[in-house]
C-alpha cells in the first residue's frame, strides 16, 4: 500500500509523459504480481465495489477527528473531495502496517456482508494505521472515486517497455471482461498462450481531429470518406453462436441492445465488427437524445424500444472466420464487408461512402452534416491497417464547426479537486421576455486567469444561496458552443444541448445583448428536430 500511495503521489506531481512512464516502470518492476494486477485493474476502471456509504464514512471520520459537523462541512466545501477531506482531517496514525495494496482491497471486499459495527471497526482501525497519503488512496477506493491523470495508452506503453511485450499485443490482452479475481498477472499479461475468451474485444482505433486543410492529405481518391455518425461506438462479436456487444469504454452492453442479438443468426462464427450503435428508424438515424433514454436503464420496456429502436452502422471488420483482419488494408476490409453485409441483413448496414471528385465538393457536402444527423466526415486512408488507440496519419475526423449561442451566467457552483475553492461550474440563461430561462451548464473553456476573475465576480455579486449553488447578478455574457440541440421536456427551456462548453467570454456584450429562447428554438426548426 505504501508503494501504491507513493505511485499515486508521484504521478500526480508531474505532467511529463516520459517521467510518468519511468515512474510506472519502476513501480511495476518492484511490487508483487497481485499488486501489479490490481494496479492495472484500478487504472483501467475495474474498481472494487463500494462497501461503505459516504454518510457513514463522514460520521465515523467526525467521531475520530472529534469535529463538529459544521466544521467538517466547511472543510468539505473548501476541499471539494470527500476522500481528501477525511484524509486531511483525521489525526496522525497511532499504529503502523506492512500490508500490500491487494491485501487492503481483499479486506475491503470482505466487508460486503458484514454488519455496520464490523465495518466501522475495520475502517477506524485502517485509518489508525495508514499515513495521510495512504488514507487518501484508501478513502478513494472506499468511495469509488479513484481517478488519476494517466491514460490507458500510457499504462500500456509503460508495461510493454517493462515486460518487453509489443504494445498492440498488450493492449489486446488487457481488454475484455476480466478482474483480478478471475485471472492472474501471469495468465493475463505474461503468458504467450491463447488469451482470448469468446467475449474478448479488440482495442479500438481512434481518429485525430483534422486541423489542417484537407488538400494537404493528397487527392480524395486516396481516402474513404464516411459520415461521422453520432451514437455509441461499439464492437459486435459473434463467436460460438453467441453475441457480445462492447462499448468503446470497455463496457459489456449486450443486454442493453436486444434488437441486435439477431445478428448472431446472420453473421458467421468468428466475426468482429466495429461500428456505431445508432437510434434508427425508416432507413435513417434519429437524434442521439433518443438513445440516451435507454442508457442506464436496467429494464427496457417495449415502449422505450419502440421509441428508440437501434441499428448497428458498421465501419470496419476486425476478425473474420476467427482470423485477425486488422493488418489487411482498409480497402480489403471494406470489400469483405460489402460481401458480408447483404441488403437483407437485419439491424445492421455498412456505413455508406460519400463520393466526390474534389475536396471543395466534399467541403460543401460536409456543411449538410446536421441535416444527416452526423457530426461531419471520417477520412480513412484506403491503404491503412487497423491500428490501436489514437494514431496520426491514416484516420481523421473532419467535424463541422459547433453551433453557438450567447447566454448570461445566472448560477455558479464550486468545482472539484484542485478547483474545489473556485466557482467554475456555471449555469446560463437566455431571454424569454423579461426573464432569463436556464438552458445550459458548462464548466470548461476559460483560462485560469479568466476563472479567477469570474470567481471574484461570483463572490462579490451573490444574490442568493441554495446549498452549494449561488445565484449571481445577471451581468456576464458568454458564448457557448455545442455539437447539437434537441427538444427536451425535462428542461425548463424545452431544449437540451449536446456537449456544451464555453467558447469565449463576451466582455464586449451587455446582458441584454444575449440571445433569446426563441432564437435558441429556431435552431431546432432549422435542423428539423423540434418534434423529437
Amino acid at each position: 500500500m505504501k508503494a501504491f500511495a507513493q505511485l499515486f503521489s508521484d504521478l500526480d506531481q508531474t505532467n511529463k509523459t516520459n517521467a510518468k512512464v519511468a515512474i510506472l516502470k519502476d513501480y511495476f518492476g518492484s511490487v508483487s504480481d497481485q499488486d501489479k494486477l490490481w494496479t492495472l485493474a484500478l487504472f483501467t476502471h475495474r474498481r472494487p465495489k463500494r462497501q461503505v456509504n459516504t454518510t457513514l464514512l463522514r460520521t465515523w471520520a467526525n467521531q475520530m477527528a472529534n469535529l463538529p459537523e459544521w466544521l467538517f462541512q466547511e472543510s468539505y466545501d473548501t476541499v471539494g473531495d470527500l476522500a481528501e477531506t477525511i484524509a486531511l482531517l483525521l489525526p496522525a496514525p497511532t499504529e503502523s502496517h506492512d500490508e500490500t495494496l491487494s491485501k487492503w482491497i481483499a479486506d475491503l471486499n470482505d466487508l460486503q456482508d458484514k454488519e455496520e459495527e464490523y465495518k466501522k471497526a475495520f475502517i477506524l482501525s485502517a485509518w489508525a494505521k495508514l499515513s495521510r497519503e495512504e488514507r487518501l488512496v484508501f478513502n478513494k477506493l472506499i468511495t469509488g472515486g479513484f481517478r488519476i491523470g494517466v491514460s490507458q495508452n500510457l499504462i500500456v506503453r509503460a508495461m510493454a517497455e517493462q515486460f518487453d511485450i509489443d504494445k498492440a499485443v498488450l493492449a489486446h490482452r488487457i481488454t475484455g471482461n476480466w478482474t483480478p479475481l478471475s485471472t492472474t498477472f501471469n495468465d493475463l499479461i505474461l503468458s504467450e498462450g491463447d488469451h482470448d475468451d469468446d467475449s474478448k474485444p479488440y482495442p479500438f482505433y481512434l481518429a485525430h481531429p483534422l486541423e489542417m486543410a484537407p488538400e494537404k492529405l493528397g487527392t480524395p481518391d486516396e481516402w474513404q470518406v464516411e459520415w461521422k455518425w453520432d451514437g455509441i461506438r461499439g464492437q459486435v462479436i459473434i463467436r460460438n453462436n453467441e453475441i457480445y456487444i462492447w462499448s468503446r469504454g470497455e463496457e459489456l452492453v449486450t443486454e442493453k441492445f436486444p434488437e441486435l442479438h439477431i445478428l448472431k443468426d446472420h453473421l458467421p462464427h468468428g466475426t468482429v465488427l466495429d461500428g456505431e450503435i445508432l437510434p434508427f428508424k425508416d432507413g435513417k438515424p434519429l437524434p442521439f437524445s433518443l438513445l440516451q433514454t435507454r442508457i442506464g436503464r436496467k429494464n427496457l420496456t417495449k415502449n422505450i424500444m419502440q421509441k428508440a429502436p437501434v441499428h448497428f452502422m458498421v465501419y470496419d471488420i476486425m476478425e473474420f472466420g476467427g482470423e485477425d483482419y486488422r493488418q489487411k488494408s482498409m480497402q480489403e476490409r471494406r470489400d469483405l464487408l460489402s460481401e458480408i453485409l447483404t441488403d437483407d441483413m437485419p439491424r445492421a448496414m455498412l456505413s455508406p461512402q460519400v463520393e466526390a471528385q474534389s475536396w471543395a465538393e466534399l467541403a460543401a457536402l460536409r456543411e449538410t452534416s446536421r441535416q444527416q444527423l452526423a457530426e461531419g466526415f471520417m477520412l480513412k486512408r484506403r491503404s491503412s491497417v487497423y491500428q490501436v488507440g489514437r494514431k496520426r496519419g491514416d484516420w481523421w475526423k473532419w467535424k463541422i464547426d459547433p453551433l453557438t449561442i450567447d447566454g448570461v451566467m445566472i448560477y455558479a457552483q464550486k468545482g472539484h479537486g484542485r478547483r474545489a475553492n473556485l466557482y467554475t461550474d456555471y449555469t446560463f440563461g437566455v431571454w424569454q421576455g423579461e426573464q432569463l430561462v436556464p438552458f445550459a451548464k458548462a464548466y470548461s473553456g476559460l483560462t485560469d486567469a479568466e476563472i479567477n476573475r469570474v470567481d471574484r465576480f461570483v463572490k462579490q455579486n451573490t444574490l442568493e444561496r441554495f446549498g452549494p449553488v449561488r445565484t449571481v447578478k445577471a451581468e456576464l455574457v458568454f458564448e457557448l458552443a455545442f455539437e447539437g440541440i434537441n427538444a427536451s421536456s425535462r428542461h425548463k427551456s424545452g431544449v437540451a444541448l449536446r456537449f456544451p462548453r464555453i467558447a469565449r467570454w463576451r466582455e464586449d456584450k451587455k446582458p441584454e445583448d444575449a440571445n433569446t429562447l426563441e432564437e435558441l428554438k429556431d435552431l431546432l426548426k432549422l435542423y428539423g428536430l423540434e418534434g423529437t
